[in-house]
């Protein structure tokens, strides 16, 4: 089992930055691609970013590739997602999930456990 918690969302202009966190209990936090996924309202759930458990190896949606990063500290039990040059359109509730797979994957259906999601809220 994996539990997870994101934090570092917030109102932020158009232009600027976040960092996401997302801390995960158990202590096989470090097997597991941590995946992030953001919701906009009215829209479905869509991939942002993955990152392998053990390579590092990464992948991103195509909307935030070259703005967004993601990381993770398996000392700490922690992902992260840096976000700048942050638009409108990033609007969303973001959520960090976890997928216990050999590759990376994109669809949201593929992830076993979730986090309670953090706003994001970019102003023009």
């Amino acid at each position: 089992q994996v539990q997870l918690v994101e934090s570092g969302g917030g109102l932020v202009q158009a232009g600027g930055s976040l960092r996401l966190s997302c801390a995960a209990s158990g202590r096989t936090f470090c097997s597991y691609n941590m995946g992030w996924f953001r919701q906009a309202p009215g829209k479905e759930r869509e991939f942002v970013a993955v990152i392998h458990w053990s390579t590092g190896n990464t992948a991103y949606a195509d909307s935030v590739k070259g703005r967004f990063t993601i990381s993770r500290d398996n000392a700490k039990n922690t992902v992260y997602l840096q976000m700048n040059n942050l638009k409108p359109e990033d609007t969303a509730v973001y959520y960090c999930a976890a997928d216990r797979s050999p590759v990376v994957r994109r669809t949201q259906y593929d992830y076993a456990y979730w986090g309670q999601g953090t706003q994001v809220t970019v102003s023009s």
